[in-house]
């Protein structure tokens, strides 16, 4: 058997190259290799030390006992488990696959949810964010082209206007050229500082509390319509047993959250329908039969159209910003051949988005700090240091009078209040959105833990023969590989065990066609 190490690749440093030949020659390479497996693939693996002992299920006795100073690099290795591609591909590789079990089982059923909700009426909703000023952009006004991921179409001109010549700040305020896809000027202003970038990262903020009360504004026009339409409401029994009455049909949704070049974040939601079981409060069950998308169509346009979100008063703004969607909302229904919408692609669609964040824009970081907010920030810089900027400006404490009355305030000069702009600059570093990429109601589908839990439990199955179970008393001792060798190895090698799952899938589709043929 030889070793997973491919050197003939160029551009690798030959130190990376001599530790990993110095690691392939030890007597338990192999051992190491089997003992890294879990963490294979991770950028950034934790490692953890202490003991592990076997234990009996059934009556506790301790078997065995065992220190991770007896096992290869005296340490565990546990991948690192980030959802987010540009960090660590292969762990949101996992993440979006169990993202696409978590969507598709809310459309499908499967995994504990009843395959009945397939009947249920959904809609795919596209939620976008308002205009804060001109930006570069490639639209095509009709697609030729076969598949939207190589389109190959010719775009509109970006901003043909011909009747206006400059802006207020002398800059063109038109733009003639057909951007290519790739263009990096796509998402950047026309103007710097014509652009609204208080307001978008302000916008960015507060998206998720926009979209909470355009959910509840979707379900008070669906309970109109209920009443219109002479459907009674349902009698429910609380937890604490108390009758209440609630509308007959409950909105679960699954949302995504994409982030666009210009840095604004767009929504994109499945909306089911459900009916509600007096018997049973967490029983999925079809709605009634009064009730269809198009009356969720409807409700979702005119939600989108009536909601506005006025934030409290900043220094920098004493109104406040308004904070509502563009106008471009987009609904699709699910299956119904509106532009060829499927569960599959809605769901790897989502999926996908799942697992990006800032990267779409040209900025990757970490949470910024009062040390490291100067590489980012500049007033003065391009759109996403502008935008970075922005939000650690407008996050800055602000010295005001909390107390009831003008007379009180006079005793109390100078006191720190609780700015609710505060949160702008701990998620200075995904331009102000501080919300999950996504999130789900909780009677939709599936949770990702209990995905987790169900790979655990399968895998504790396949390694162990007898009823024990593995108790560790682990802490941690640090992150990474400890050379660059060793992630080498361990990545080839997981790369190697991801193609041979991926052919082994194949053939099993191969299979279960050919079955189906002779049927």
């Amino acid at each position: 058997m030889s070793a997973p190490l491919a050197v003939s690749r160029p551009g690798l440093a030959a130190g990376r190259i001599t530790q990993a030949l110095h690691r392939a020659a030890t007597p338990d390479y192999f051992d190491w290799l089997e003992h890294t497996a879990a963490a294979g693939g991770c950028t950034r693996p934790i490692r953890l030390t202490g003991t592990l002992a076997s234990v009996e299920a059934d009556t506790g006795r301790v078997i065995r006992e065992l220190h991770t100073d007896e096992l290869p690099d005296r340490a565990i290795y546990k991948a690192c488990g980030n959802r987010r591609a540009s960090q660590c591909p292969d762990c949101a590789w996992v993440y979006a696959g169990d993202a696409f079990q978590v969507v598709r089982t809310g459309l499908t059923g499967g995994k504990t949810v009843p395959a009945t909700v397939a009947r249920h009426p959904v809609v795919f909703a596209t939620f976008t964010a308002p205009s804060f000023g001109a930006v570069h952009r490639r639209h095509v006004p009709g697609h030729t082209c076969g598949d939207r991921r190589r389109c190959d179409c010719r775009p509109a001109p970006c901003h043909a206007r011909r009747d206006v010549g400059t802006c207020d700040h002398g800059r063109p305020a038109a733009c003639f050229a057909r951007h290519d896809a790739d263009d990096p000027q796509l998402g950047r202003p026309l103007c710097l500082d014509c652009y609204d970038h208080d307001h978008q990262a302000v916008w960015n903020f507060v998206s998720g509390e926009l979209w909470r009360r355009t959910k509840q504004a979707i379900e008070r026009q669906l309970a109109a319509l209920y009443r219109r339409r002479g459907i009674s409401h349902v009698q429910v029994v609380t937890d604490s047993g108390r009758v209440r009455r609630v509308p007959p049909v409950r909105v679960s949704h699954g949302k995504v959250a994409e982030m666009q070049r210009r840095g604004a974040v767009h929504f994109h939601v499945l909306l089911r329908l459900d009916g509600v079981d007096p018997g049973d409060k967490d029983a999925l069950v079809p709605p009634p039969a009064g009730i269809n998308a198009d009356d969720l169509d409807a409700a979702v346009h005119a939600a989108a159209r009536q909601i506005t979100v006025t934030t409290p008063p900043h220094p920098d703004r004493p109104e406040g910003w308004p904070v509502a969607w563009g106008e471009q909302v987009d609904v699709r229904r699910i299956g119904s051949g509106d532009g060829d919408v499927t569960d599959a692609k809605v769901a790897a669609y989502l999926a996908k988005y799942a697992t990006k964040a800032t990267e779409v824009t040209g900025h990757a970081s970490t949470r910024l700090t009062s040390d490291t907010i100067d590489a980012y920030a500049n007033p003065d810089g391009d759109h996403l240091a502008r935008l970075i900027d922005a939000c650690w400006r407008l996050g800055r404490p602000t010295a005001t009078y909390t107390t009831r009355s003008a007379a009180r305030a006079e005793d109390r000069p100078g006191r720190l209040d609780t700015n609710p702009y505060a949160g702008l600059r701990r998620w200075a570093h995904m331009l102000g959105f501080g919300g999950h990429f996504l999130t789900k109601a909780r009677r939709y589908s599936v949770t990702f833990a209990l995905l987790r839990d169900t790979r655990a439990t399968y895998r504790r199955a396949e390694d162990e023969e007898t009823e024990t179970l593995t108790v560790g008393t682990l802490t941690y001792l640090g992150a990474g590989w400890r050379t660059d060798g060793d992630a080498l190895l361990a990545n080839t090698a997981a790369r190697q065990r991801r193609e041979s799952r991926r052919v082994g899938w194949e053939e099993l589709a191969h299979d279960a066609w050919l079955t189906g043929a002779a049927a």
